[in-house]
């Protein structure tokens, strides 16, 4: 059964007067039986949006980003049994140990829900201001989710890297989930990243493709799962659904819906929404909500 996921983005159309209440509509989502709540990630917004590589940047530089992590903890708090994820946490601009500290700490409050989505990002003044470098970031995300892996066996671990090293760390608590949270990828999927999701993930998630390259991109992840001698079918993509629109051009969720079946034939596991398109006041959301849960058999 195809999977639903909510995007917290666009907060100010919905909660500019109240940021703390998107926890209630955390819950009420988790209530409604959405499958998974996801919150993308931007430490600072500087100016050159027009770098941004999907096209033009969707959000004003105004925009407020709350921090993942947290705001995850608040909604774990909040919630019983959804999924929550990042989606995309620009994981290098976390040390190592932080982010293997901070993902096993939300996975054990949370009672072993944390999907930890990470991709390379984009905006250079993010890496300069974090005194990071931008070049090497492929790089030190592998060392990184590499590092994160031994430290979450609770274990007195070694790990040397060109941009992670340390000797006889143990890191407890382990999080919940065998192994640690589930690791997604948001990244194009060439050869090289196929070759890295298998060997480090457990997912894909595409930006900006249309359903044929998604389909492509699947095959590819396929073939390199099947390489690195895990099952094809352990895949999960995790993907966008193209929005619709009405004759006024507002999104018309129906139709918006009926691509659902598309996609799963695409290889696609879960469906992705962002809240604020579908919704203009507060009181949308729980319909919205009703809705989307009751999609998840498309």
């Amino acid at each position: 059964m195809l999977r639903i996921s909510i995007t917290l983005s666009g907060l100010s159309r919905l909660f500019a007067d109240d940021l703390a209440a998107v926890v209630a509509a955390a819950a009420a989502a988790d209530e409604a039986g959405i499958d998974q709540i996801a919150v993308p990630d931007h430490l600072a917004i500087g100016p050159h949006l027009e770098r941004y590589p999907y096209g033009a940047f969707p959000l004003p530089p105004e925009e407020p980003w709350l921090e993942p992590l947290t705001l995850l903890a608040a909604i774990a708090g909040a919630t019983r049994r959804i999924r929550l994820a990042t989606a995309v946490l620009v994981a290098p601009l976390r040390p190592a140990l932080l982010l293997a500290k901070t993902a096993a700490t939300l996975d054990v409050l949370s009672g072993g829900r944390l999907d930890l989505g990470v991709g390379l990002g984009w905006h250079r003044e993010e890496f300069a201001a974090s005194g990071v470098p931008f070049s090497a970031r492929a790089a030190r995300l592998d060392d990184q989710l590499r590092a994160c892996r031994a430290l979450w066996t609770g274990e007195p671990v070694s790990f040397r890297s060109e941009t992670v090293a340390f000797a006889e760390l143990r890191s407890v608590p382990r999080p919940l989930q065998p192994g640690g949270p589930p690791i997604w990828f948001g990244m194009a999927a060439t050869p090289r990243n196929a070759a890295r999701i298998a060997a480090l993930g457990t997912g894909w998630m595409p930006v900006g493709l249309e359903r044929e390259a998604i389909a492509r991109g699947v095959e590819g992840l396929r073939r390199a799962f099947a390489a690195a001698g895990r099952d094809p079918a352990e895949l999960g993509v995790r993907a966008n659904v193209p929005v619709a629109r009405d004759a006024r051009g507002r999104p018309d969720l129906e139709a918006t819906l009926a691509e659902l079946p598309r996609l799963r034939a695409a290889g696609v596991t879960v469906a992705a929404f962002a809240l604020a398109r579908f919704a203009r006041r507060r009181e949308e959301l729980a319909p919205l909500f009703a809705r989307l849960a009751a999609a998840r058999s498309a």
